[in-house]
Protein backbone atom coordinates (compact mmCIF):
# COMPACT_ATOMS: atom_id res chain seq x y z
CA UNK A 1 0.00 0.00 0.00
CA UNK A 2 3.02 2.26 0.65
CA UNK A 3 4.09 1.60 -2.81
CA UNK A 4 0.86 3.29 -4.58
CA UNK A 5 0.25 5.51 -2.29
CA UNK A 6 3.88 6.71 -3.64
CA UNK A 7 2.50 6.15 -7.06
CA UNK A 8 -0.66 8.54 -6.49
CA UNK A 9 0.19 11.03 -4.12
CA UNK A 10 1.98 13.75 -6.51
CA UNK A 11 -0.31 12.85 -9.86
CA UNK A 12 -1.67 15.51 -10.81
CA UNK A 13 -3.89 16.02 -13.90
CA UNK A 14 -7.64 16.46 -15.41
CA UNK A 15 -9.70 13.39 -14.88
CA UNK A 16 -8.29 11.50 -12.07
CA UNK A 17 -11.04 9.00 -10.82
CA UNK A 18 -11.28 7.28 -7.27
CA UNK A 19 -14.47 5.08 -6.27
CA UNK A 20 -14.10 3.94 -2.59
CA UNK A 21 -17.07 1.60 -1.39
CA UNK A 22 -17.73 -0.50 1.86
CA UNK A 23 -17.09 -4.11 0.92
CA UNK A 24 -17.65 -7.73 2.99
CA UNK A 25 -15.32 -10.71 3.52
CA UNK A 26 -17.73 -13.80 3.22
CA UNK A 27 -20.34 -15.52 1.07
CA UNK A 28 -23.18 -14.18 0.76
CA UNK A 29 -22.42 -10.85 1.15
CA UNK A 30 -19.99 -10.12 -0.97
CA UNK A 31 -22.46 -11.24 -3.43
CA UNK A 32 -24.00 -7.54 -2.97
CA UNK A 33 -20.40 -5.58 -3.84
CA UNK A 34 -20.90 -5.60 -7.60
CA UNK A 35 -23.92 -4.05 -7.68
CA UNK A 36 -22.96 -1.56 -5.36
CA UNK A 37 -19.64 -0.68 -7.30
CA UNK A 38 -21.70 -0.50 -10.84
CA UNK A 39 -23.62 1.75 -9.00
CA UNK A 40 -20.49 3.89 -7.96
CA UNK A 41 -19.10 3.47 -11.55
CA UNK A 42 -22.15 5.00 -13.26
CA UNK A 43 -22.09 7.91 -10.65
CA UNK A 44 -18.23 8.95 -11.82
CA UNK A 45 -19.29 8.11 -15.23
CA UNK A 46 -21.90 10.67 -14.98
CA UNK A 47 -19.48 13.28 -13.34
CA UNK A 48 -16.83 12.52 -16.27
CA UNK A 49 -19.52 14.11 -18.99
CA UNK A 50 -20.09 16.61 -17.07
CA UNK A 51 -16.19 17.81 -16.17
CA UNK A 52 -14.50 16.59 -19.61
CA UNK A 53 -14.81 16.24 -23.28
CA UNK A 54 -16.67 13.85 -24.52
CA UNK A 55 -14.06 11.95 -26.58
CA UNK A 56 -11.86 12.10 -23.31
CA UNK A 57 -14.96 11.26 -20.67
CA UNK A 58 -15.70 7.90 -22.93
CA UNK A 59 -11.69 6.95 -22.78
CA UNK A 60 -11.89 7.19 -18.98
CA UNK A 61 -14.80 5.60 -18.79
CA UNK A 62 -13.66 2.47 -20.36
CA UNK A 63 -11.26 1.99 -18.54
CA UNK A 64 -12.55 2.41 -15.66
CA UNK A 65 -15.31 -0.45 -16.39
CA UNK A 66 -12.07 -2.69 -17.67
CA UNK A 67 -10.94 -2.59 -13.68
CA UNK A 68 -13.82 -2.66 -12.18
CA UNK A 69 -14.82 -5.93 -14.32
CA UNK A 70 -11.53 -7.78 -13.40
CA UNK A 71 -12.11 -7.69 -9.68
CA UNK A 72 -13.26 -10.76 -8.08
CA UNK A 73 -15.38 -9.77 -4.97
CA UNK A 74 -14.81 -13.44 -3.53
CA UNK A 75 -11.32 -12.06 -2.08
CA UNK A 76 -12.80 -8.45 -0.93
CA UNK A 77 -12.08 -7.48 2.26
CA UNK A 78 -13.62 -4.54 4.35
CA UNK A 79 -13.46 -1.77 1.26
CA UNK A 80 -12.18 -1.46 -2.07
CA UNK A 81 -10.70 1.48 -3.80
CA UNK A 82 -10.41 2.21 -7.52
CA UNK A 83 -8.17 4.72 -9.10
CA UNK A 84 -8.68 5.29 -12.86
CA UNK A 85 -6.50 8.43 -15.08
CA UNK A 86 -4.71 8.23 -18.00
CA UNK A 87 -2.23 6.36 -16.63
CA UNK A 88 -2.75 4.48 -13.78
CA UNK A 89 -5.59 2.00 -13.35
CA UNK A 90 -5.56 -0.04 -9.91
CA UNK A 91 -7.65 -0.75 -6.98
CA UNK A 92 -6.81 -1.81 -3.82
CA UNK A 93 -8.46 -3.95 -1.21
CA UNK A 94 -8.07 -1.93 2.31
CA UNK A 95 -9.31 -3.68 6.16
CA UNK A 96 -10.97 -0.44 7.24
CA UNK A 97 -14.54 0.85 6.59
CA UNK A 98 -14.66 3.95 4.07
CA UNK A 99 -17.37 6.27 2.78
CA UNK A 100 -18.96 5.09 -0.31
CA UNK A 101 -18.61 7.39 -3.13
CA UNK A 102 -16.79 8.69 -6.70
CA UNK A 103 -14.71 11.19 -7.14
CA UNK A 104 -13.57 12.68 -9.81
CA UNK A 105 -10.64 15.48 -9.56
CA UNK A 106 -7.50 16.73 -10.47
CA UNK A 107 -6.25 14.33 -7.65
CA UNK A 108 -6.69 10.93 -6.51
CA UNK A 109 -8.54 11.08 -3.32
CA UNK A 110 -5.89 8.74 -1.08
CA UNK A 111 -7.20 9.87 2.51
CA UNK A 112 -8.85 6.33 2.94
CA UNK A 113 -5.58 4.65 1.64
CA UNK A 114 -3.40 6.74 3.93
CA UNK A 115 -5.82 5.99 6.95
CA UNK A 116 -5.71 2.26 6.28
CA UNK A 117 -1.75 2.51 6.15
CA UNK A 118 -1.83 4.12 9.68
CA UNK A 119 -4.33 1.72 10.80
CA UNK A 120 -2.76 -1.37 9.28
CA UNK A 121 -0.11 -2.63 12.03
CA UNK A 122 2.52 -4.84 9.77
CA UNK A 123 4.92 -6.78 11.90
CA UNK A 124 7.40 -9.83 11.84
CA UNK A 125 6.29 -12.62 14.35
CA UNK A 126 9.95 -14.85 14.91
CA UNK A 127 9.10 -18.06 16.71
CA UNK A 128 12.35 -19.46 18.51
CA UNK A 129 13.46 -22.55 20.08
CA UNK A 130 16.72 -23.91 20.73
CA UNK A 131 15.65 -26.57 18.11
CA UNK A 132 14.44 -24.45 15.52
CA UNK A 133 13.17 -20.69 14.50
CA UNK A 134 10.50 -19.65 12.10
CA UNK A 135 9.67 -16.28 10.62
CA UNK A 136 6.18 -14.96 9.40
CA UNK A 137 5.10 -11.91 8.37
CA UNK A 138 1.77 -10.64 9.52
CA UNK A 139 -1.01 -7.75 8.98
CA UNK A 140 -3.51 -7.32 12.10
CA UNK A 141 -5.11 -10.53 12.90
CA UNK A 142 -4.07 -12.21 9.55
CA UNK A 143 -0.52 -13.83 8.50
CA UNK A 144 0.87 -12.53 4.90
CA UNK A 145 3.44 -15.65 4.51
CA UNK A 146 5.74 -17.95 6.33
CA UNK A 147 9.49 -17.49 5.08
CA UNK A 148 10.45 -20.33 3.02
CA UNK A 149 13.88 -21.56 3.20
CA UNK A 150 16.44 -21.25 4.74
CA UNK A 151 13.34 -21.09 7.22
CA UNK A 152 12.69 -23.05 9.49
CA UNK A 153 16.06 -22.83 10.57
CA UNK A 154 17.51 -25.88 12.83
CA UNK A 155 19.87 -26.19 15.26
CA UNK A 156 22.29 -28.58 13.66
CA UNK A 157 25.76 -27.14 14.54
CA UNK A 158 25.42 -25.95 18.29
CA UNK A 159 25.52 -28.91 19.99
CA UNK A 160 27.77 -30.51 21.88
CA UNK A 161 28.36 -34.12 23.08
CA UNK A 162 30.43 -33.09 25.93
CA UNK A 163 28.94 -34.38 28.92
CA UNK A 164 30.74 -32.25 31.11
CA UNK A 165 30.03 -29.07 29.22
CA UNK A 166 26.27 -29.38 28.98
CA UNK A 167 26.43 -30.07 32.80
CA UNK A 168 27.60 -26.43 33.36
CA UNK A 169 25.20 -24.10 32.78
CA UNK A 170 27.58 -21.15 30.95
CA UNK A 171 28.53 -23.68 28.34
CA UNK A 172 24.73 -24.67 27.27
CA UNK A 173 24.21 -21.06 27.25
CA UNK A 174 27.03 -20.08 25.13
CA UNK A 175 25.99 -22.85 22.76
CA UNK A 176 22.44 -21.31 22.82
CA UNK A 177 23.78 -18.08 22.07
CA UNK A 178 25.53 -18.97 19.23
CA UNK A 179 22.88 -20.40 17.70
CA UNK A 180 20.27 -17.33 18.05
CA UNK A 181 23.20 -15.06 16.50
CA UNK A 182 23.59 -16.81 13.38
CA UNK A 183 19.73 -16.88 13.40
CA UNK A 184 19.81 -13.18 14.19
CA UNK A 185 22.34 -12.45 11.21
CA UNK A 186 20.07 -14.34 8.43
CA UNK A 187 16.57 -12.56 10.00
CA UNK A 188 18.33 -9.10 9.67
CA UNK A 189 19.52 -10.14 6.39
CA UNK A 190 16.47 -11.00 5.23
CA UNK A 191 14.16 -8.39 6.54
CA UNK A 192 16.21 -5.12 5.62
CA UNK A 193 14.27 -4.79 2.98
CA UNK A 194 11.03 -4.45 5.08
CA UNK A 195 12.41 -3.09 7.93
CA UNK A 196 9.14 -3.97 10.43
CA UNK A 197 9.09 -4.59 13.79
CA UNK A 198 9.17 -7.77 15.37
CA UNK A 199 7.10 -9.93 18.29
CA UNK A 200 8.71 -12.48 19.92
CA UNK A 201 7.26 -15.91 20.52
CA UNK A 202 9.65 -17.89 22.81
CA UNK A 203 10.07 -19.16 26.44
CA UNK A 204 11.52 -16.65 28.49
CA UNK A 205 15.20 -18.45 28.82
CA UNK A 206 15.59 -17.82 25.31
CA UNK A 207 14.18 -14.64 25.27
CA UNK A 208 17.23 -13.48 27.47
CA UNK A 209 19.73 -14.91 25.03
CA UNK A 210 18.36 -13.74 21.62
CA UNK A 211 17.97 -10.05 23.09
CA UNK A 212 21.76 -10.46 24.21
CA UNK A 213 22.62 -10.68 20.13
CA UNK A 214 19.70 -8.65 18.40
CA UNK A 215 18.88 -5.59 18.18
CA UNK A 216 16.51 -5.15 20.80
CA UNK A 217 14.84 -1.81 19.40
CA UNK A 218 12.78 -4.20 16.88
CA UNK A 219 11.11 -5.92 19.23
CA UNK A 220 8.08 -4.35 20.24
CA UNK A 221 6.85 -7.47 21.99
CA UNK A 222 7.29 -11.14 23.66
CA UNK A 223 4.71 -14.07 23.67
CA UNK A 224 6.12 -15.94 26.43
CA UNK A 225 5.59 -19.52 24.87
CA UNK A 226 6.40 -22.48 22.71
CA UNK A 227 4.80 -22.81 19.70
CA UNK A 228 7.31 -24.45 17.37
CA UNK A 229 4.50 -26.79 15.70
CA UNK A 230 1.94 -24.72 16.09
CA UNK A 231 -0.19 -23.37 12.60
CA UNK A 232 1.42 -20.10 11.73
CA UNK A 233 -2.14 -18.45 11.75
CA UNK A 234 -2.72 -19.24 15.28
CA UNK A 235 0.82 -18.01 16.47
CA UNK A 236 -0.38 -14.32 14.69
CA UNK A 237 -3.57 -14.31 16.19
CA UNK A 238 -1.98 -14.66 19.77
CA UNK A 239 0.87 -12.19 18.42
CA UNK A 240 -2.03 -9.76 17.23
CA UNK A 241 -3.42 -9.43 20.84
CA UNK A 242 0.37 -7.70 21.55
CA UNK A 243 0.31 -5.47 18.63
CA UNK A 244 -3.05 -4.11 19.54
CA UNK A 245 -2.21 -3.27 22.93
CA UNK A 246 0.73 -1.41 21.09
CA UNK A 247 -1.28 0.08 19.25
CA UNK A 248 -3.35 0.95 21.24
CA UNK A 249 -0.54 3.25 23.52
CA UNK A 250 0.43 4.58 20.27
CA UNK A 251 -2.75 6.30 19.73
CA UNK A 252 -3.46 7.12 23.14
CA UNK A 253 -0.12 8.98 23.02
CA UNK A 254 -1.22 10.82 19.58
CA UNK A 255 -4.37 11.87 21.28
CA UNK A 256 -2.25 13.73 24.21
CA UNK A 257 0.38 14.81 21.55
CA UNK A 258 -3.17 16.81 20.13
CA UNK A 259 -4.21 17.84 23.85
CA UNK A 260 -0.78 19.16 24.20
CA UNK A 261 -0.65 21.15 21.19
CA UNK A 262 -4.18 23.18 22.53
CA UNK A 263 -2.51 23.91 26.12
CA UNK A 264 0.82 25.20 23.97
CA UNK A 265 -1.08 27.27 20.94
CA UNK A 266 0.43 25.17 18.70
CA UNK A 267 -2.54 24.02 16.64
CA UNK A 268 -5.25 25.62 14.03
CA UNK A 269 -8.90 24.47 13.53
CA UNK A 270 -9.71 27.41 10.59
CA UNK A 271 -9.60 25.92 7.62
CA UNK A 272 -8.07 28.56 5.26
CA UNK A 273 -5.28 29.04 8.90
CA UNK A 274 -4.49 25.38 8.32
CA UNK A 275 -4.48 25.49 4.48
CA UNK A 276 -1.60 27.89 4.52
CA UNK A 277 0.19 26.73 6.99
CA UNK A 278 0.52 22.95 4.95
CA UNK A 279 1.54 25.08 1.98
CA UNK A 280 3.82 26.88 3.86
CA UNK A 281 5.34 23.46 5.32
CA UNK A 282 4.58 24.41 8.72
CA UNK A 283 2.77 21.29 9.85
CA UNK A 284 3.24 18.70 11.77
CA UNK A 285 0.53 16.72 11.75
CA UNK A 286 -3.20 16.86 10.28
CA UNK A 287 -5.86 15.44 12.98
CA UNK A 288 -8.92 14.67 11.22
CA UNK A 289 -12.21 12.67 11.73
CA UNK A 290 -12.53 9.52 9.56
CA UNK A 291 -15.79 10.77 8.65
CA UNK A 292 -15.26 14.36 7.54
CA UNK A 293 -15.16 15.78 4.27
CA UNK A 294 -15.37 18.74 3.13
CA UNK A 295 -16.03 20.08 -0.55
CA UNK A 296 -14.85 23.28 -1.60
CA UNK A 297 -13.66 25.64 -4.22
CA UNK A 298 -10.29 27.44 -3.67
CA UNK A 299 -10.12 31.00 -5.04
CA UNK A 300 -7.07 33.26 -5.14
CA UNK A 301 -5.67 30.77 -2.60
CA UNK A 302 -8.59 31.04 -0.43
CA UNK A 303 -10.90 27.97 0.54
CA UNK A 304 -14.87 28.02 0.36
CA UNK A 305 -16.91 25.37 1.59
CA UNK A 306 -18.82 24.33 -1.38
CA UNK A 307 -21.22 21.22 -2.11
CA UNK A 308 -21.17 19.06 -5.53
CA UNK A 309 -23.68 21.26 -6.93
CA UNK A 310 -20.29 23.46 -7.55
CA UNK A 311 -18.80 19.98 -8.92
CA UNK A 312 -17.93 22.61 -12.61
CA UNK A 313 -17.02 26.03 -10.91
CA UNK A 314 -13.32 26.61 -11.30
CA UNK A 315 -11.49 25.35 -8.14
CA UNK A 316 -13.67 23.10 -7.20
CA UNK A 317 -12.15 20.55 -4.82
CA UNK A 318 -14.24 17.50 -3.98
CA UNK A 319 -12.59 17.05 -0.24
CA UNK A 320 -10.27 19.79 0.58
CA UNK A 321 -9.87 17.60 3.88
CA UNK A 322 -7.32 15.12 1.25
CA UNK A 323 -6.04 17.56 -0.15
CA UNK A 324 -4.47 19.15 3.49
CA UNK A 325 -3.34 15.48 4.36
CA UNK A 326 -1.40 15.03 0.64
CA UNK A 327 -0.24 18.29 1.03
CA UNK A 328 1.54 17.81 4.75
CA UNK A 329 2.76 14.68 3.97
CA UNK A 330 4.37 15.95 1.07
CA UNK A 331 6.55 18.45 3.15
CA UNK A 332 7.27 15.51 6.10
CA UNK A 333 4.35 16.02 8.03
CA UNK A 334 2.22 13.00 8.97
CA UNK A 335 -2.15 12.48 9.71
CA UNK A 336 -3.95 10.90 12.53
CA UNK A 337 -7.12 9.65 12.30
CA UNK A 338 -9.35 10.00 15.26
CA UNK A 339 -12.96 8.86 16.10
CA UNK A 340 -15.74 11.21 15.55
CA UNK A 341 -16.48 12.33 18.70
CA UNK A 342 -13.26 13.79 19.85
CA UNK A 343 -13.09 15.47 16.69
CA UNK A 344 -16.35 17.20 17.41
CA UNK A 345 -14.72 19.99 19.24
CA UNK A 346 -12.04 20.62 16.58
CA UNK A 347 -14.89 21.24 13.47
CA UNK A 348 -13.63 17.74 12.24
CA UNK A 349 -10.01 18.70 11.21
CA UNK A 350 -6.93 20.15 13.58
CA UNK A 351 -3.47 21.19 12.63
CA UNK A 352 -0.65 20.76 15.27
CA UNK A 353 1.83 23.06 13.77
CA UNK A 354 5.94 23.13 13.92
CA UNK A 355 6.00 26.41 15.38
Amino acid sequence: MNHLLQQLKDVRAEGCITICLNTHRTKPDYLKDPLLLKNLVKEAEKKLYELLDKRRAKSLAERLHQLAGRIDHSYNLESLILFVNTDISEFVRLPVQVTDRAVVDHTFATRDLVRAIRKQAEYYVLVISRDQVRLLEASNDRLVSEYGSPFPLSNKSFYSTDKLALSMAKGTDNLVEEFFNQVDKIVQERTKENSLPFVIVTEERNRFHYEKVTDKNRIIGHLNQNRDGDKAQNIVKEAWKIVKKVNEERIRKRKQELRDAVTKQTFLTDLNDIWRAVNEGRGQTVFASKDYFQPARIDNGVIIPADELSLTAPGFVDDIIDDIIEINLKYGGDAVFLEDEMMKKYNGVALVTRY
